[in-house]
């Protein structure tokens, strides 16, 4: 999904700007860059973004009034930024329109799992047959989170809490690879110390539940050297 998706990049400080253009680039998306508020509207008009990463303390405008005139003109996907727990509280409270909010310092691969969640989500909304953002099906796997709730072309499928986390995230990401790293940070938290082959174990029993055949898995397979990625029939 990243491959040549178009980010605007809105941030104050040089290194940020630099070392995410670098990154995201690394990740496949084409990276535009703002150091200001006004800027960042300039160039929201001219390229179209199709993802907006914005800074909450910009010169010459905010961060949450920049938010506000691209909710004005469109839906494209915003997520902010702040270097302050509180002033992301702030941007939550008065409901700008962001779909997501991330805190500095942050790890690339969480923001970039963010974003490809974001973006999902996106396409799902203009999608005839979308379901509801708390809702995901691929195929006959359907996923309610707020019930907690899996069905297999209709039938409930009973699973564990992380069992459960796991599933919904590679469903979010459907048709890209899902890095170990972001799962396990993802589901167990960034501060979990215990062995990888947990997930591997997680996984194993997803397979078991979901699978046609778990020993040739075609829904959730390895990509060797990188993760797992959930494949839509």
């Amino acid at each position: 999904m990243s491959v040549g998706v178009r980010v605007l990049v809105v941030d104050d400080e040089p290194s940020y700007r630099a070392g995410l253009k670098v990154a995201l680039g690394d990740e496949g998306f084409i990276v535009d860059v703002a150091a200001d508020g006004e800027e960042a509207l300039i160039m929201f008009e001219a390229l179209e973004p199709e993802i907006v990463l914005l800074d909450v303390m910009l010169p010459r405008l905010s961060g949450i009034d920049v938010c506000r005139r691209i909710r004005s003109i469109n839906d494209t996907p915003v997520i902010m930024v702040s270097a302050r727990r509180e002033e992301i509280d702030t941007v939550v409270g008065l409901e700008v329109g962001a779909d997501d909010y991330v805190a500095k310092p942050y790890r690339v691969r969480e923001l970039v799992a963010r974003m490809r969640t974001v973006l999902r989500r996106s396409q799902t909304r203009h999608s005839d047959n979308a379901a509801d953002a708390a809702e995901l099906q691929v195929g006959e796997v359907a996923v309610d989170r707020d019930r907690h709730k899996v069905t297999i072309g209709g039938k409930l499928q009973r699973l564990p809490l992380k069992e459960f986390e796991v599933l919904a995230l590679l469903m979010e990401n459907t048709g890209f690879v899902v890095s170990r790293q972001t799962l396990i940070d993802r589901v167990w938290g960034f501060d979990y110390v215990g062995s990888t082959k947990t997930l591997d174990v997680h996984i194993t029993r997803l397979r078991a539940r979901i699978e046609r055949n778990p020993a040739e898995p075609e829904r959730i397979v390895t990509i060797r050297g990188l993760g797992y990625k959930y494949v839509a029939p």
